[in-house]
């Protein structure tokens, strides 16, 4: 992971809130009254203050359970959304992850406390940088950012026991599939832009795989390349 320093209106360098700790507790506990049981993720989610992970002027709102804006007019999930997806995933400690769109880098570091290591591609370099700012700022060392083609994958670093996509396709990508290890889980939106997709939970078999729908999501749609100019 290539450190930045601090600065911009990213939240990192911002001081503590009041109440802080009381408000991560609440929404911890909404979670769980919406039926996310794994501790592992609850105390990640707990620990870690995701107001970190946003603006400055969306602090106020870092512990409600809602969607936020972020820069380059992508979109930072609920958090009951990363759970539910994140508890779908089944991480094990041992697991290598790739995740597909960085974005803020909350979900990142979600997945950093409950993996050996994760990768994160991300085809905005505005984000990659202030999502590897805000992970320095936490001291997250197992997780490697990279300016990629999240759909074309990690090639060299395959296999993964775990994919996650944090935005929506209209099919599963072979390169994602041939990457994911034997018995490896992929969590991905599927459907169409600006529609109502369905989030899809796939275990890689020696056929073609066991695919369940896990529910409905609305995402923004992952785009093939890099961006050169954001």
């Amino acid at each position: 992971m290539t450190g930045y320093g601090p600065g911009g209106d990213s939240g990192a360098q911002q001081p503590n809130l009041p109440d802080e700790a009381e408000a991560r507790a609440a929404l911890v506990l909404g979670l769980r009254q919406r039926g996310i049981a794994p501790v592992e993720i609850l105390s990640a989610i707990e620990r870690l203050p995701r107001r970190l992970f946003l603006a400055a002027r969306h602090h106020k709102l870092a512990y409600e359970d809602i969607a936020l804006p972020m820069e380059c007019g992508q979109t930072m999930s609920a958090p009951s959304d990363v759970a539910f997806a994140l508890q779908a995933l089944d991480v094990k400690p041992d697991h290598l992850i790739l995740e597909v769109g960085t974005g803020s880098g909350y979900q990142t570091a979600v997945l950093a406390q409950l993996a050996r290591h994760v990768y994160s591609l991300e085809r905005y370099q505005t984000l990659l940088k202030l999502a590897d700012q805000r992970l320095a700022a936490m001291k997250q060392d197992n997780v490697t950012l990279l300016h990629e083609d999240g759909l074309s994958g990690l090639e060299k670093k395959a296999p993964f026991d775990r994919i996650i996509l944090n935005g929506a396709v209209t099919e599963i990508p072979d390169q994602l599939m041939a990457q994911l290890a034997p018995e490896g889980i992929l969590i991905a939106p599927l459907g169409q832009p600006g529609s109502v997709q369905s989030l899809v939970r796939l275990i890689k078999t020696e056929s073609v795989g066991a695919t369940k729908t896990l529910g409905e999501v609305r995402m923004i749609s992952l785009m093939r390349g890099v961006a050169h100019h954001l």
